[in-house]
C-alpha cells in the first residue's frame, strides 16, 4: 500500500511558536486524524502540506508529487476544506460552480450541484447569508467535486449538527473504498475520529506526540486511578502522564496489558482520544 501523504522532518518557526521536526504518513485507502490543542500546530502543519505557507525545513510529497516543486501536478488531485470558508460573500453557489469549472481539468457540475442538494445548500442563496456549518458544507461539495484523490481537511465537521456530520462521515469512508484515496483530517472532535480514522496524528506544542494506528492506541494505552501510597510503588518508566487530584492520582499507561500484569492490584481502564488529550494537556510528564 503506497502512501499518498508523506512528511519528513517538517519545521517552521514564528516569533512565538515553533513546528518541530513533524514526521508521518497517510496510506492509501486510509483516513488520518490530526488531533491536538488549539495552537499546537495542526493548521499550521496542513497549510505547510499545501504551500500556503513556506516551511523552514523537511520534505513534503503528496501524491507521490514533491511539495513546493510540483505543487501545481500534486493539487490537481487534492481537495481542500480549512477552517475558514474562502469563497467571497457576494457569491452564489450556481456561481462557484461557473467559477470552478474552467479551473479544474475534472471539474464535475452534476456532481457538484448534487452535493447542494444533499447538503441542503440553496444555490440561488448568497454565501454572506450561510452559517458556519452551511459555508462548511459548500465548501466540502467544492472539493468532492473535482474527484481528487486526496482530501486535507481543517475542522470540516466543526459547526454541523450530529445527523449532517453522521453524513460527511459516511462519504468519508466511501471515499477511501479506493485504496488510491486518502484524507488527512484535523478535528477537535475526537469522537468523529474515533468512528472513521484509521491513524491518529497528534500534535503537542509544536511535536508529534505520537502517532499510530487508532485501533492500536486504543488498545494499548489505559487509564489507571491510585492513591498517593499506591504511586510510591509504581515504576516511573510504565506511566507517562500523571494528574494529581484532591482524593486521588490518574496514571497514563503505555502499554495496558503489560501494566495489568505487573500490578495486578490496581484496575486499568481503557481511555478514548479525548482522554489521551486531557492527560497530555494537564498532567505532569513523566
Amino acid at each position: 500500500m503506497k502512501n499518498i501523504v508523506e512528511v519528513k522532518g517538517l519545521c517552521k518557526s514564528y516569533p512565538d511558536f515553533e513546528l518541530k521536526n513533524i514526521s508521518f504518513q497517510v496510506p492509501g485507502g486510509s483516513i488520518m486524524g490530526l488531533i491536538g490543542e488549539n495552537g499546537a500546530g495542526k493548521t499550521t502543519t496542513l497549510k505547510s502540506l499545501l504551500n500556503l505557507i513556506h516551511f523552514d525545513k523537511g520534505e513534503v510529497s503528496l501524491l507521490g508529487y514533491p511539495i513546493p516543486q510540483q505543487e501545481q501536478a500534486a493539487k490537481k488531485d487534492v481537495g481542500m476544506v480549512l477552517d475558514d470558508c474562502f469563497f467571497h460573500d457576494a457569491l452564489k453557489a450556481r456561481e462557484i460552480d461557473k467559477i470552478l469549472a474552467p479551473v479544474y481539468q475534472n471539474w464535475d457540475s452534476p456532481l457538484f450541484r448534487s452535493y447542494l442538494e444533499k447538503f441542503n445548500l440553496p444555490e440561488k442563496k448568497l454565501v454572506k447569508e450561510y452559517s458556519r456549518g452551511m459555508k462548511m458544507k459548500l465548501s466540502l461539495a467544492a472539493a468532492l467535486a473535482h474527484h481528487p484523490r486526496l482530501l486535507i481537511l481543517d475542522e470540516a465537521t466543526a459547526g454541523l449538527d450530529p445527523v449532517v456530520r453522521d453524513e460527511i462521515l459516511d462519504e468519508f469512508l466511501g471515499f477511501i473504498c479506493d485504496e488510491d484515496h486518502a484524507i488527512l483530517l484535523s478535528s477537535h472532535i475526537t469522537g468523529d475520529l474515533e468512528k472513521v480514522a484509521d491513524y491518529i496524528t497528534y500534535l503537542h506544542q509544536g511535536q508529534v506526540v505520537l502517532s499510530d494506528s487508532k485501533d492500536a492506541i486504543l488498545e494499548e494505552y489505559g487509564r489507571v486511578g491510585c492513591t498517593a501510597g499506591d504511586l510510591t510503588q509504581i515504576n516511573r518508566e510504565d506511566y507517562v502522564r500523571l494528574r494529581r487530584g484532591t482524593f486521588g492520582n490518574e496514571l497514563l499507561v503505555p502499554d495496558r496489558k503489560s501494566f495489568a500484569k505487573k500490578y495486578p492490584g490496581l484496575t486499568v481502564d481503557r481511555v478514548s482520544l479525548e482522554d489521551i488529550m486531557l492527560f497530555v494537556g494537564k498532567g505532569e510528564a513523566q
